[in-house]
């Protein structure tokens, strides 16, 4: 099955290019609300999967939060108009303007993941005279099985306090008098698909909160990050993540105190099925074993095939003939710019408009202009 596009609308536009199915979009966050909102959970959406401004807009409009890992990212999500109030900034490396940046917004809480990090803020804060409102990420140790570019909760990964650490951090924090504990922070992963390793999060989640009661300590505020996978396979038979079994894993299993809050940090799942990569083929040339589709798109437009190995599915939308195998690959002078071998492919020529699905997330947001290439244009399904 291939998805439905504005083909003959396509034909006028130049590519490659970014398209943006925005009802989709649309559908999958009244999907997250309705489902959150069961459990009266909050939901960031992480700006680093898709910052297109009209994109960060449509989930402004819906009423998540942002989560920002740069001070790029909160000036993104506040040009594109969400509240100060509402906006959450991690990120391991954060440089001394960013910090201010926050502090100048209002916004909500700084996730943070080391001692040296909380020294400065605390620095910062009382150079202006302000009390900084913080979380602790804390390193889980829990294996999200997943990628190891994208694994993030293992003690050999660069982010967060290692349980060892904690409560040393913790005896640290009390002396830091600019500087308030609001939240512990988690984040395990991207392109998590197995629910079971979100279980895994709340146990371990639920052993630290216990520790923390003993040294009579409760906090306002449990982030449990985001990670939650979807089904590049199958982008139109599951265009909408399984939202309900996701937040269903973490009301079961996560032992919240009195008044606490759950807040969650959602990328890929938010977008990554509404975008597709539109491409056009430039030639079709015979190898020695083998045929290759070459496209006019490539790695500076959709990196992570050549960065991760990852899978999108690629469809031939112009052509209903038999199918083929093909490589398919683009022009830039890397031998990893491939975005997929052995492909089948409706029976392809020069002028086939083909599709990258499964794009939305870590697309448009990655490009770059390596070979002095432009950046991919974007195009939305209510424009055309």
């Amino acid at each position: 099955m291939k998805g439905t596009f504005p083909i003959e609308k396509f034909s006028h536009l130049s590519t490659p290019f970014y398209y943006y199915d925005t009802q989709l979009l649309r559908d999958t966050l009244f999907e997250i609300n309705k489902e959150a909102g069961r459990h009266n959970f909050h939901v960031h959406y992480a700006v680093k999967a898709n910052a297109n401004n009209r994109i960060l807009s449509i989930i402004r409009e819906n009423g998540l939060g942002a989560d920002c890992v740069s001070g790029g990212e909160i000036k993104a999500a506040l040009k594109a108009g969400f509240p100060a109030d509402k906006i959450v900034f991690a990120g391991v490396g954060k440089a001394d303007w960013e910090i201010n940046l926050g502090f100048d917004a209002g916004i909500f809480c700084f996730n943070v993941e080391s001692v040296p990090e909380l020294d400065v803020i605390n620095e910062l804060s009382a150079a202006k005279n302000m009390v900084a409102p913080i979380a602790l990420r804390v390193n889980p140790n829990i294996d999200a099985h997943t990628h190891h570019y994208i694994t993030t909760g293992l003690n050999e990964n660069k982010f967060g306090i290692s349980l060892s650490h904690l409560d040393q951090v913790l005896d640290h924090l009390s002396e830091l008098k600019n500087i308030r504990l609001l939240g512990l922070h988690f984040h395990i992963g991207s392109q998590i698909t197995d629910m079971d390793a979100f279980k895994s999060l709340c146990i371990r989640i639920n052993e630290i909160q216990e520790h923390l009661y003993q040294r009579m300590l409760i906090v306002d505020i449990i982030n449990v990050g985001g990670g939650l996978g979807v089904d590049y396979e199958n982008p139109d038979r599951n265009s909408i993540p399984d939202f309900h079994h996701y937040f269903e894993t973490f009301y079961k299993h996560l032992k919240l105190r009195p008044k606490q809050k759950l807040h969650f940090e959602l990328g890929r799942a938010v977008v990554c099925q509404s975008g597709s990569l539109i491409t056009k083929v430039l030639y079709v040339k015979e190898g020695v074993n083998k045929k290759f589709v070459i496209v006019d798109a490539g790695m500076t437009d959709l990196i992570r095939p050549a960065l991760y190995q990852a899978y999108h599915k690629i469809e031939n939308i112009t052509s209903d003939k038999i199918e083929e195998e093909y490589d398919v690959v683009g022009p830039i002078c890397e031998s990893s710019d491939c975005f997929g071998k052995i492909v089948s492919l409706n029976q392809t020529q020069r002028g086939d408009i083909i599709a990258l699905r499964s794009a939305g997330a870590y697309g448009e947001i990655m490009a770059s202009q390596y070979n002095c290439r432009s950046l991919p244009k974007a195009y939305y399904s209510d424009d055309l």
